[in-house]
């Protein structure tokens, strides 16, 4: 994305009233932007430097919308965090800060500016290149396979209740039907993998989990790039683990199960079972992972 010039910029920080924030880090990054940090950097036209950065959505006085990059993160951070217990915190980025303003957003946001005309992109004049924009909820594709994933992490106690431990094949059994999450993304798959995965898992196994189990197997003796495997906070002194891929995002609980959403299989959620293999993957990928600090 273009949107470097000092003309951007400077519009972009003449009166910007600031809408809410992101992380951009190899820890937590919007995922619609890539399966990982470089990837969601290169969606921005940003290098990935280590620190990472923080991405301010607001308007101009115009309206028009705005994503500024800044590299102060802890800044951005503290913000968000007030943000998440309910108080009142002013995001002003300091000029020395800010990296590169980007016309558009490439998040949904729900709300606007007070008495400044609707949200809208920049025009040509200040806006070097086109703007950046939301993936489109009613397409299923890779962003939305990620933001089904992101959902489930958050609402992990909503999709466990509804999963069955039953329902999941004892392993030389075939797998048997039960009936799946009703929110959010479509129904869970009827098919069920236990934790065995790869290519011994039972021939009642969903092949999608199988693939998916396998190649996370493989980040752990070959490491994928920066923040493709994340691990963070969970109840109970467990962790919550995110790993995506080419066509997947997985979602597992260290002491629990996993969930796999697959780009070929729209809006499908497929529940993975303990078994006696899932555990030591679930360790092994957490050590790796990338950790917020």
């Amino acid at each position: 994305m273009a949107g470097t010039d000092e003309e951007a910029v400077a519009a972009a920080d003449d009166a910007l009233y600031v809408l809410t924030a992101a992380l951009l880090t190899p820890a937590k990054f919007p995922s619609v932007l890539g399966d990982d940090y470089p990837e969601a950097c290169a969606a921005l036209g940003l290098p990935p430097v280590g620190d990472g950065y923080g991405l301010v959505l607001g308007q101009d006085g115009e309206g028009a919308r705005w994503t500024v990059v800044v590299d102060d993160v802890s800044l951005v951070a503290v913000a968000i965090a007030s943000w998440d217990c309910g108080m009142e915190h002013d995001l002003s980025p300091d000029e020395r800060t800010v990296v590169t303003a980007l016309p558009g957003w490439p998040l949904a946001v729900a709300v606007a500016a007070p008495n400044v005309p609707a949200p809208h992109d920049p025009g040509p004049d200040v806006a070097d290149g086109p703007a950046l924009r939301p993936p489109d909820a009613e397409v299923w594709g890779p962003a939305q396979r990620r933001l089904g994933a992101d959902e489930i992490a958050l609402q992990w106690a909503i999709w466990r209740e509804q999963v069955d431990d039953a329902a999941f094949p004892v392993p030389g059994a075939p797998a048997e039907e039960a009936d799946g999450p009703e929110d959010g993304a479509k129904d869970a798959r009827d098919d069920r993998a236990n934790g065995d995965g790869g290519e011994d898992a039972p021939q009642g196994g969903h092949s999608g989990i199988r693939r998916v189990l396998a190649e996370a197997r493989a980040y752990v003796d070959s490491p994928p790039p920066l923040g493709r495997v994340r691990s963070s906070f969970a109840p109970g002194g467990a962790r919550t683990l995110r790993a995506d891929g080419p066509g997947w995002s997985l979602v597992a609980r260290t002491d629990d199960i996993a969930f796999v959403l697959l780009d070929d299989e729209p809006g499908e959620v497929l529940p993975v079972g303990r078994g006696p293999e899932l555990p030591g993957l679930l360790e092994a990928l957490d050590q790796m992972a990338v950790r917020p600090l």
